[in-house]
C-alpha cells in the first residue's frame, strides 16, 4: 500500500497532465484562431515542454525524499539545472521556426507554469500529511 507522500507526487503527476491536456487542447483553439496551424503547434509544443518539466520537478522531488537531506538537495538541484540546459537547447532548436508562434508558445507555457504552481500548492496544502511518522 502507498503511503500518503506517495499518494501526493501520483496526485501532482496526474492533475498535472490533465492539467496540460486542457491548455493543450484549448491553447490550441486560441492558437488556431489567432496564428494558424502555427499557433497549434505553439500551443502544443509550449504544454508539452510544461508538462515535461512540471512532471521531472515532482519526479526529482519523489526520489529525492527518498534520499538523505544532501542526496534529496542534490536530486532537486541537478533536476533543475537539467531542466534549464533542456529547455535552453529547446529555445534554441525552436528559434526561427517557422512553425512556430512566438506569443501563443509564451502564453502556453506562461499559463502551462501558473497552473502547475497552483496545482503544487493546492495539492500540498490539501494533503494532509503527518508531520511525525510511526
Amino acid at each position: 500500500m502507498a503511503n500518503k507522500s506517495e499518494n501526493l507526487y501520483k496526485k501532482a503527476i496526474a492533475l498535472s497532465a490533465i492539467l496540460m491536456l486542457i491548455i493543450g487542447v484549448f491553447g490550441s483553439g486560441i492558437g488556431l484562431m489567432v496564428a494558424g496551424m502555427a499557433g497549434v503547434y505553439s500551443a502544443l509544443i509550449g504544454a508539452a515542454v510544461s508538462a515535461a518539466f512540471s512532471i521531472l520537478t515532482i519526479l526529482s522531488i519523489w526520489i529525492g525524499a527518498r534520499l538523505p537531506l544532501a542526496g534529496f538537495y542534490g536530486m532537486v538541484l541537478g533536476g533543475w539545472l537539467v531542466k534549464v540546459l533542456l529547455f535552453a537547447i529547446t529555445l534554441g532548436m525552436l528559434q526561427g521556426a517557422d512553425f512556430i508562434s512566438g506569443p501563443v508558445f509564451f502564453f502556453a507555457v506562461v499559463t502551462s507554469v501558473l497552473g502547475g504552481l497552483a496545482i503544487d500548492s493546492w495539492v500540498v496544502l490539501t494533503g494532509r500529511q503527518p508531520i511525525l511518522d510511526n
